[in-house]
């Protein structure tokens, strides 16, 4: 599912990429342009941007990755059996599996403690002992559970709206879900796991940018 998700951004950008002219953007190209300016404004509001420029195509992949990942799961997914087609539930998110989300969480993290050091030196790590020496455990608590944290929360969601479809696809007559796959007589609550996988999506970013911006600034608080 993650390669399915990958590829997809591949053709997505690409085409995008080709589209691209100086001239009156065309829809795809208009989307893209939308979704860099977003990120970049989530950016500007919470860093200074010049420190955090370099990270805005990572910034923008992660989102459209963890979107796409989330909505994947909402499509049904049919099997063929013997050239017969037999209604397999819905397809697996890739951020519904904790080992997604936990690399995700993790790599934000490392990406803080580079950008921390980066801006701040050897200074950095003052902030693991501030306002005194004995904080130290909290803080380093801290640094543990903050991508614990990050990749539960998105794990806990995505992975409990699929259960939840599950279920529901239980409910259906068995008619309607040999035909649609469970698709069509879940539209509202398709919605609301879109509405969800959005949030979702948002949030990880935010929080990314969040945590970095808090990294590069630390060391100044610390002190």
């Amino acid at each position: 599912m993650t390669w399915i998700v990958i590829i997809f951004m591949v053709i997505f950008g690409a085409m995008a990429g080709r589209a691209a002219t100086t001239g009156v953007p065309g829809r795809l190209v208009a989307v893209w342009e939308i979704i860099i300016d977003f990120v970049r404004g989530l950016v500007a509001e919470n860093c200074d941007y010049k420190k955090m420029a370099g990270l805005l195509s990572y910034l923008v992949t992660l989102i459209m990755f963890i979107f796409f990942s989330n909505i994947l799961g909402l499509f049904p997914n049919l099997t063929f059996e013997i050239g017969h087609i037999k209604a397999g539930g819905n397809m697996a998110s890739p951020t519904a599996d904790l080992n997604t989300t936990l690399a995700l969480a993790t790599l934000t993290i490392v990406l803080a403690q580079y950008y921390g050091i980066k801006y701040n030196g050897a200074h950095y790590f003052g902030h693991f002992f501030a306002p005194h020496w004995a904080f130290f455990p909290l803080h380093a608590v801290e640094l543990v559970t903050k991508p614990v944290t990050l990749a539960f929360r998105l794990y806990g969601n995505i992975y409990a709206g699929e259960v939840l479809i599950a279920v529901l696809l239980t409910f259906i007559p068995f008619g309607l879900t040999y035909v649609l796959g469970g698709f069509i007589p879940h539209v509202v609550w398709l919605a609301f796991s879109t509405f969800v996988g959005v949030i979702q999506s948002f949030v990880f970013t935010v929080l990314t940018i969040v945590y970095i911006s808090q990294a590069i600034g630390e060391a100044a608080d610390g002190h």
